[in-house]
């Protein structure tokens, strides 16, 4: 056995509470009881389209021992510094039981004692099969069959009430993470909790342009501020950024109401691992991914600035699509298209069939040609038409042209090719940067 993974999710409720904020109660707890951090803590987002998540669907996990090697500065609890080893032993077995058991109640005394909280815990000598990741960002998946799981792998779970959160709790131990971006989470002090955040939105938007590595930070064209939660759990800012560098940099540069605790998680925020490349029939209820296709017929325009379009995919099975609103660019994009262009569009389905596009690809357009009015040879001006079939005639000289003597010219795109997201402020945690596309 080596080091020992702990692995928490379910611990927050819609109406307040943070798993993030839980896992800085575990590092405290190891803190004190002198075991070390080894490797930076996690903070795994898991499929989206799940009907029973609580907000942002994110698991925890990290990883403890006797650390040695190289270190560097991870948190700050209670004024002190909590630090990440490069390398570890395994604890004792007596002082890993002790730990594993503390580690759950911290977990107790944390979560809410609210209906639809059912904290877990996964305990683990070792990182967890990958496919337990993959699956749980991806697919919907039975805690049965995690459990299962966990018990080839010599793996311990606690749970108090449902055991949804085991499949979470697994998947944070077994990402990979060899895809990642970080999150640094500032967290108010408890008698806070529930009141206006006090946070400085220019001094956000200042840390954004003077980093280019930070992402998410605010939305230029809505104006909204990104970093802060509109619920009432201990966050008080959480700074996205391609290095952890950038995270804690940013920090000391954004200005607020005094922070109480903060810590660096390494995530998969950014990386579109929820997408796998699918066909109309292997979409499915909660799943997403990424469809390849032509477009088919004009899209359609629907109340509330919504507009469908219908692809085509390889297996020629028609694939309703729907851009909404709230993306801003997605429409605009989705209705410039034209039957024959080739698309590539990826997002997720709920409940009924039906993608809600959560980006588009514009890959290859079909001709595009508009009919044209001719010119009179005489004078040089351009004919006006006398309605349908009937012909032109010249506004200067009254000479008169066939219907057939109409032009074509070719109309350029709306959109030149390339990739379309939607505005900053509704994109998801998992939504892919450019890089990862």
């Amino acid at each position: 056995m080596g080091p020992i993974w702990i692995g928490i999710d379910d611990t927050d409720s819609p109406k307040g509470g943070c798993t993030t904020w839980v896992l800085t109660e575990l590092l405290r707890e190891a803190r004190e009881r002198s075991i070390d951090l080894l490797g930076e803590p996690r903070l795994v987002r898991l499929n989206p389209n799940i009907p029973w998540k609580t907000r942002g669907n994110a698991a925890l996990a990290a990883r403890f021992g006797r650390g040695s090697g190289q270190r560097t500065k991870v948190a700050e609890i209670d004024g002190r510094p909590v630090f990440a080893y490069s390398r570890g032993r395994e604890l004792p077995p007596a002082a890993r039981a002790r730990f594993v058991d503390a580690a759950w109640e911290c977990v107790l005394r944390a979560a809410p004692d609210e209906p639809g909280t059912d904290p877990a815990l996964v305990a683990s000598g070792r990182r967890l099969p990958t496919s337990l990741y993959w699956r749980a960002v991806r697919e919907v998946v039975r805690p049965q069959e995690v459990l299962e799981a966990l018990e080839r792998e010599g793996a311990e779970p606690r749970i108090r009430g449902d055991p949804t959160g085991v499949v979470g709790a697994a998947a944070a131990i077994a990402w990979p993470g060899r895809r990642a971006t970080w999150e640094l989470i500032a967290y108010r002090a408890p008698e806070r909790w529930g009141t206006p955040r006090a946070v400085d939105p220019e001094s956000v938007r200042e840390a954004q342009r003077r980093d280019p590595e930070l992402f998410l930070c605010h939305d230029p064209r809505t104006r909204r501020l990104l970093v802060t939660p509109h619920t009432a759990c201990p966050i008080l800012f959480g700074l996205r950024g391609v290095s952890a560098r950038a995270s804690r940099g940013a920090r000391r540069r954004v200005r607020s109401e005094p922070v109480d605790r903060w810590a660096v998680f390494c995530t998969n925020q950014g990386t579109g691992d929820h997408l796998v490349r699918r066909t109309g029939a292997t979409f499915g209820p909660y799943l997403s991914g990424t469809l390849d296709g032509v477009v088919v017929r004009p899209p359609r325009s629907r109340p509330g600035g919504h507009v469908e379009l219908t692809v085509c995919d390889v297996d020629g099975a028609n694939v309703p699509c729907v851009a909404f609103e709230p993306t801003k660019t997605l429409p605009k994009v989705a209705l410039s298209l034209r039957t024959g262009d080739v698309v590539s569009v990826w997002g997720s389905q709920g409940g009924a069939p039906g993608i809600r596009l959560e980006g588009i690809r514009l890959v290859r357009f079909a001709n595009r040609s508009r009919s044209t009015n001719p010119s009179c040879p005489s004078c040089g001006r351009r004919a006006r038409s006398m309605g349908r079939l009937r012909g032109f005639r010249c506004p200067s000289c009254g000479a008169r042209f066939p219907p057939e003597s109409a032009g074509r010219e070719l109309e350029p795109p709306s959109f030149p090719p390339g990739v379309y997201h939607p505005t900053a402020s509704a994109r998801r945690h998992l939504a892919p940067r450019a890089a990862e596309l």
